[in-house]
């Protein structure tokens, strides 16, 4: 890849997971990235998300050069123009809710703008996507969708099983979104998505955010660039360039003991090992080209290379998901 021309639109991350600390802060602002929408949680219970927005709390208040929270679209703005990051909260499970329908409120006014239905298995509100069958979005799964939608706390179908997310974009009065995931015609991973399923996605007005995840891509952690912005170029004409962001799943910094927890919380007594296998239990090795924040321009250069325009390239990069969050981190 050789065009390395500046870029100056938005770079909005739809999902990462990392052992949060100075040195990611201060890589997200090398990479110049806008905004990251950050898993606080999986599997924990609602004192353990206060906790963890506590903690948060003390980031924005020690890293007040390098980060800031976001609760709105302008809140972006204001930090690019600043020089920070924003920070969005997001769960990757609908644990921190506790059966509680209060608590969806409640959530999103401490910030959480972002709640998956489901992880992998079948929850009180849908089916994950390694459960055998999948019955569709329940009874309080329903009732989380209305007041989800009422108090602007966007759906997140990323790791939900194909019937729960179909249910879930026919339900909710607003768009859902598949924070990060790839189609399943470029990599036949459980966590990929169909292309009837992302064209329906499409179709509501939902996004994508394409995952940088080794196990979401074709080759694995052997990915090529070319690779993946080829399968960009595809999707973007299958469901239009409007509904795509990046949603890398970017993981570092943590243990194995880490990948153990989300796999295995405390539903299991037996080893889970997920996209794994028990020879291959940990992290698997990022692509070469996407190790850490600093590496968003390399995703840039590999667009243009690819034929993408100015235009094009900023809608991927942030753009689609800036007017996303513009129309739906609030009240309908």
């Amino acid at each position: 890849m050789s065009d390395e021309r500046s870029y100056s639109g938005f770079v909005i991350d739809g999902a990462q997971y990392a052992k949060w600390d100075r040195q990611t802060f201060q890589e997200m602002r090398d990479g110049g990235v806008d905004c990251v929408n950050v898993t606080i949680v999986y599997w924990e219970t609602a004192r353990d998300t206060l906790s963890e927005i506590g903690r948060w709390n003390r980031f924005f208040e020690r890293h007040n050069d390098l980060i800031m929270p976001a609760q709105t679209g302008n809140d972006i703005r204001v930090a690019k123009e600043l020089g920070k990051t924003a920070i969005t909260f997001a769960f990757q499970h609908c644990s921190p809710i506790e059966e509680d329908i209060d608590l969806v409120e409640i959530m999103h006014t401490l910030g959480v703008r972002f709640m998956q239905l489901s992880y992998n298995n079948q929850s009180v509100c849908a089916t994950g996507c390694y459960e055998e069958e999948d019955p569709g979005i329940t009874r309080f799964g329903r009732q989380v969708i209305r007041e989800m939608n009422r108090v602007g706390m966007v759906i997140d179908m990323s790791h939900s099983g194909e019937r729960s997310t179909f249910h879930a974009i026919e339900l909710s009065e607003r768009p859902i979104t598949i924070t990060h995931a790839n189609p399943k015609s470029w990599h036949p991973a459980l966590r990929n998505k169909t292309d009837n399923l992302l064209t329906a996605l499409a179709e509501s007005g939902g996004m994508l955010g394409f995952s940088m995840y080794p196990f979401h891509m074709k080759g694995k952690s052997n990915c090529t660039i070319e690779s993946f912005c080829e399968m960009i170029a595809r999707t973007a004409d299958l469901i239009g360039i409007e509904h795509i962001g990046i949603g890398s799943d970017l993981v570092q910094g943590h243990p194995n003991e880490v990948v153990e927890w989300m796999r295995n919380g405390r539903w299991s007594k037996e080893t889970d090992f997920g996209e794994g296998t028990a020879r291959d239990a940990g992290w698997p090795d990022p692509v070469s080209w996407f190790t850490s924040n600093q590496d968003f321009p390399k995703v840039t250069t590999g667009l243009r290379c690819h034929g993408f325009g100015e235009d094009e390239v900023d809608r991927i990069m942030g753009g689609n998901w800036l007017r996303f969050f513009d129309k739906h981190f609030g009240p309908a």
